[in-house]
């Protein structure tokens, strides 16, 4: 587009008179010092003024609606080429007074708001705003958006080049190689067809010297809500349509009601009846009562679903009420009171029209009889509240009466109390008769009684109120219950009544735990010693009651472990604090058949009972149940309890029983046979004792058989039966050559004998039989096991100290011709990942025997001998 059809769409104004140009050319003149340019002295532009009056002209005579004129506007500030930033500024200014014109007539036009912040914005990029601004201001004074205009002034001018290109993303620089042609660009002087002096001087901006902040500052916040309040609907309403004639309506009508029956026949299928009511709205309109309450019952009769749309009946109903027809009215209410009785805003709306036609009575008994269908609290409510507007406080009692005899609840005597405000106190009593024992949720009516009573200065009334109360709600829902008592009695109360109340709180808190998880023992174990320390004997075995009835679902023992102390607990506390021991009994009894026994079962509670019966002095009762026990569930801590009390009382045939019962049921115990052995020593029963032992050591399996043995043995030496000291060695080295049966074997013949007339012969024998010992057992490692050479040094040495002990009698040089010499080697193992393999170093064991069988020992004596004086040369 050339620059004259540009200027052909340009409507600019005559006052704005730019200077003109030569007729026929295209040259610019030179500028006169005055420029007549949008009423500014200093104009930036010089525009043809031929074309500018014709434009102006054409635009101003043919645009009769300010509309068509600001559309010219917009238009032509989209056609201004990106280079002419000097005419866009112009343009934009021009937009701007024009929409400041019309202000009053378009002040929401959020096109016109638009322009005039994008001219001041461009101009001020361009020309500093000594111009626009100003027109900017009179378009604003209209919308609230001078504080917005203020705040782009007051920003500093090195800052408008950003501020620029943030506003007009698709056109913020021209393409002049950073340079404006205003100032004298390459662009400005090269094309004289902008019609712009190369040579004009741009005026210096404007410094602001006020830079504080505005007393007005608008928010982001608050300009998006005016534009989008102040946005042009995108889709604007038709003409209004003009009926000329009666004929012209006739068809009118015929044509909306085709409609309305189509669209009625299409939202039969869906059940709606917004369908309906549109059309019986439109016939209301017409004034065609007739039609329109036609179109209410067809819309009634369609469908059963219709018939139950509680909204349908009212706007029905609302319909004949602003038609003044009351009694067709009546009639609507009536029948929908009558199929939807339910419904409260029928109701409420019928008993409202009643009362506004002044028809109380016709009202009241709308009340009555929706009160007969027992309706909530809030109709109870609206009848109570319409009965006192009409100062009819008796009529209003009587309608709490009725409301709390048909619902029993809380609220309903809550409201009644509220009602009767001073006489309130009859009305709680009697909610507390009927309540307390059967509503969960009497709570919040204890608590407004009770401080009730604390308003009217009966402390002592409130606070009986608050423990009568905490007696009977349950734990679980009395939680606010706890508060308010607990700040009653830091008001009111002393310490005592203080502890009451903390004690109270906590209670709750325990109670809620178990409530949550009543598997979980140790909450019964803290909610058990809370209320063991008030020391309320009825509550306490309420509590243990309770835990103890949460039994393990799963008979599993390691479930059962904390739980059988909730038994043994309450067991010793009727016994100790309560002192009541037939409870204390039938608490055992109870819980020694509740136990799995053929599953598992706990030594502990047998005995604790057994224990219970002894300190009854009931000796057969303590048998009986320590006989069933080890008859139902044998375990060795009831054998060894048993045993022990029957010692304690001299009945040693019955302990006598009970170890041959012990030992015919763990027959591999070692304990049982030596406690058993022992008894018969103890009684001096040494037959009896040495056949327990015989029997033991002839067991194919024990736990630890060697300590058996070994007091098997000393049992013997005790006795001075060597010989059979040597048969029982003898045995055992039979079933076991441990080095450990040599060295006791070889000590019992070293010690045997001592102490007799004969001593030097006996020290003789004793050393011999000694050796003996020590080289059958060196022959043994060395022939039958020789892979044993830790287990032969270790005997060599044992016997080396023996025969040094011997004195004269010993034989130091034949233990030495047997003594090993110690070397060090390493032996590969594989390691840990498997990857290779490392080498350890062991002590290693070489004999005399050894040595001859292989020569090649010999060198690496030699190398060891070699290393050794090396080493000590080196020390040296």
């Amino acid at each position: 587009m050339t620059k004259v059809e540009f200027l052909d769409l340009v409507p600019w104004r005559r006052e704005d008179r730019m200077c003109r140009t030569r007729s026929g050319r295209g040259e610019a003149r030179e500028p006169s010092r005055r420029r007549c340019m949008s009423g500014d002295k200093a104009g930036d532009s010089v525009f043809p003024a031929t074309k500018v009056e014709e434009a102006v002209n054409r635009a101003m005579d043919t645009t009769n609606t300010i509309h068509r004129h600001l559309d010219l506007f917009q238009r032509a500030y989209s056609l201004v080429p990106d280079e002419n930033n000097c005419s866009t500024s112009v343009v934009l200014m021009e937009l701007s007074r024009a929409g400041g014109r019309e202000s009053e007539r378009l002040a929401g036009t959020a096109r016109v708001r638009g322009w005039a912040e994008d001219a001041f914005l461009l101009n001020r990029w361009e020309a500093s705003g000594s111009r626009l601004f100003t027109w900017s201001l009179i378009l604003c004074k209209s919308v609230p958006l001078v504080g917005r205009a203020r705040g782009i002034t007051s920003a500093r001018s090195d800052d408008s080049d950003q501020l620029a290109a943030s506003s007009f993303p698709g056109r913020n620089r021209p393409s002049h190689g950073g340079r404006h042609p205003r100032r004298g660009g390459v662009e400005a002087a090269s094309n004289p067809s902008l019609g712009v002096p190369t040579e004009a001087r741009v005026p210096r901006a404007t410094r602001v010297k006020n830079k504080s902040p505005s007393e007005v500052q608008i928010t982001a916040e608050q300009i998006i809500r005016e534009a989008r309040e102040r946005q042009e609907p995108e889709h604007p309403r038709g003409p209004a349509r003009k009926i000329a004639d009666a004929q012209e309506l006739v068809d009118y009508r015929l044509g909306e009601r085709k409609k309305f029956e189509d669209a009625v026949r299409r939202a039969a299928a869906c059940g709606s009846a917004s369908a309906w009511v549109r059309y019986a709205e439109w016939e209301e309109r017409q004034g065609d009562l007739q039609r329109a309450r036609s179109v209410y019952e067809r819309a009634l009769s369609s469908s059963s679903a219709a018939q139950r749309d509680h909204a349908l009946w009212v706007r029905y109903a609302e319909f004949e009420m602003r038609s003044r027809c009351v009694g067709h009215a009546r009639n609507v209410w009536d029948r929908a009171v009558a199929l939807l009785p339910r419904v409260n805003q029928l109701w409420l709306k019928y008993a409202h029209m009643e009362e506004t036609l002044g028809a109380v009575a016709n009202a009241r008994q709308v009340f009555d009889r929706w009160m007969a269908w027992r309706p909530g609290a809030a109709g109870w409510s609206s009848y109570v509240k319409f009965e006192l507007r009409y100062g009819e406080v008796g009529r209003a009692r009587a309608v709490y009466e009725r409301f709390v005899a048909e619902h029993p609840r809380p609220e309903a005597f809550l409201r009644y109390a509220k009602f009767e405000a001073e006489r309130a106190r009859r009305v709680y009593e009697r909610a507390a008769d009927v309540l307390a024992d059967d509503d969960e949720d009497a709570e919040a009516l204890f608590v407004a009684f009770a401080e009730f009573e604390q308003g009217c200065g009966e402390v002592e009334r409130a606070r009986a109120i608050y423990k009568f109360a905490l007696d009977r709600v349950p734990k679980g829902r009395a939680d606010e219950l706890y508060g308010k008592f607990l700040a009653f009695e830091k008001q009111f109360g002393d310490r005592e009544g203080i502890e009451d109340a903390i004690v109270a709180k906590r209670r709750v808190q325990y109670e809620d735990e178990v409530r949550k998880n009543p598997l979980s023992y140790d909450c019964w174990f803290d909610l058990i010693r809370l209320e063991e320390t008030v020391g309320n004997k009825q509550m306490v075995r309420e509590v243990y009651e309770r835990a103890v009835a949460n039994v393990p679902a799963a008979e599993q023992k390691r479930y059962w472990k904390r739980y059988i102390y909730l038994w043994i607990n309450y067991a010793l506390y009727e016994e100790i604090d309560a002192l009541d021991m037939e409870r204390a009994r039938e608490i055992y009894r109870t819980c020694l058949k509740l136990i799995p026994h053929k599953i598992f079962s706990f030594a502990k509670i047998w005995l604790l009972a057994a224990q219970f019966e002894i300190r009854q002095k009931n000796l057969n009762a303590a048998r009986r149940i320590l006989g069933n026990a080890i008859g139902v569930a044998p375990k060795g801590n009831l054998f060894k309890k048993y045993i022990e009390m029957e010692i304690y009382l001299g009945n040693f045939d019955r302990v006598r029983t009970l170890y041959e019962k012990f030992i015919e049921c763990f027959p591999a115990s070692t304990y049982a046979w030596s406690r058993y052995a022992e008894l018969e020593k103890s009684l001096g029963e040494f037959d009896r004792a040495r056949s327990v032992y015989e029997l033991a050591v002839t067991q194919p399996a024990l736990d630890t058989p060697e300590v058996i043995w070994k007091e098997y043995l000393q049992f013997e030496i005790d006795g001075k039966e060597f010989d059979r000291g040597r048969e029982l060695y003898e045995r055992l080295l039979d079933r076991s050559k441990h080095v450990k049966v040599w060295l006791s074997y070889a000590e019992f013949e070293a010690s045997a004998g001592l102490g007799g007339e004969d001593c030097e012969s006996q020290r003789i024998k004793c050393a011999q039989r000694c050796r003996a010992i020590f080289e059958r057992a060196f022959d043994y490692f060395r022939t039958s096991s020789p892979e044993s050479k830790e287990e032969r040094a270790m005997l060599l040495e044992e016997w080396l100290n023996k025969e040094v002990s011997f004195g004269d009698l010993g034989d130091l040089s034949l233990v030495q011709s047997k003594a090993p010499k110690k070397v060090k080697r390493r032996r590969p193992i594989p390691s840990e990942d498997g990857s290779g393999i490392e080498y350890e170093e062991f002590v290693d064991y070489i004999f005399p025997e050894e040595i001859a069988l292989a020569p090649n020992l010999k060198i690496i004596e030699a190398a060891y001998q070699w290393k050794r004086q090396k080493t000590g040369d080196d020390d040296e």
